[in-house]
């Protein structure tokens, strides 16, 4: 059976140690980092743990960076058949549209945004027009929640959907990283917990919530709805593929989590 880790950072062999050591400063866990943040340390995970594809992308903070992570990403698929890349923007960028094209030329998937480290609102209007460019077209996935900072709510994220109605999002972190069952709620009060267009990864999860509320959250979202993932490098991919099998879901649930729901929401044929 296909796993497919749909939440995965990589970074450039030359800046991954330092790029590491700032995300563990954002979210206080600079000691506890699982992994070097370089491709080939995450593929390492293929064969220790039998996981097969990884969704992978990274942050741009600044304007300028954008082009050049586009492009990392999608060498580094061209290298590894076992990526699947999803591009990244800033709200700053200059033209979003011919950057976008160039990046789907390049064969990347979809896109990534962190309001929280891109210190900009999901919902702010320069990034409306970005949904504008790739709804219908491609994914996006979105760090959403955040008991720190208000720039990724989930509200925020449902006046998105709500405005773009063919655009496909994961809200990563179960809609709501360290603030789990707030996003179920929202959610539920702007009736999107089951829409079709909306998924969410389990990544950055299982420290916090443990495997009986994983179990929880996924039946109550829906299985068809969330990914396995691992937001390496902050969690060992391996690991945290350990606890989802360790959740006590059925067959049919596991298999949808582990690779089913990510074909559909990567349009990346996977099985």
């Amino acid at each position: 059976m296909p796993i497919v880790d749909a939440h995965a950072h990589i970074y450039p062999e030359k800046i991954a140690l330092k790029a590491v050591s700032a995300i563990g400063r954002f979210y206080g866990v600079e000691a506890s980092m699982a992994g070097q943040g370089s491709p080939e340390d995450l593929l390492a995970h293929k064969e220790s743990a039998g996981i097969t594809h990884f969704i992978v992308h990274s942050v741009a903070t600044t304007a300028h960076s954008v082009p050049t992570i586009n492009t990392f990403i999608a060498e580094q698929c061209a290298q590894h058949p076992e990526f699947i890349g999803f591009g990244t923007m800033h709200p700053d960028f200059e033209d979003m549209e011919a950057e976008v094209e160039r990046a789907l030329s390049l064969g990347l998937h979809g896109f990534k945004l962190h309001p929280d480290t891109q210190q900009v609102n999901m919902d702010d209007p320069r990034l409306m027009n970005f949904y504008e460019i790739i709804a219908g077209r491609v994914p996006l996935t979105v760090h959403t929640g955040d008991y720190r900072y208000d720039y990724s709510n989930p509200r925020r994220l449902a006046r998105i959907m709500k405005t773009f109605p063919d655009l496909v999002v994961d809200a990563a972190h179960l809609s709501g990283w360290a603030t789990y069952d707030i996003g179920y709620d929202i959610m539920v009060e702007e009736g999107l917990v089951h829409n079709e267009r909306l998924f969410m990864d389990a990544s950055s999860s299982f420290a916090w919530i443990g495997r009986r509320h994983m179990r929880e959250l996924i039946r109550m979202w829906g299985s068809e709805r969330v990914m396995y993932g691992s937001d390496y490098p902050m969690w060992d991919p391996t690991h945290e593929l350990n606890e989802m099998l360790n959740c006590e879901l059925t067959d049919d649930e596991l298999e949808k989590v582990l690779w089913k729901n990510a074909e559909r929401f990567s349009g990346v044929n996977i099985g």
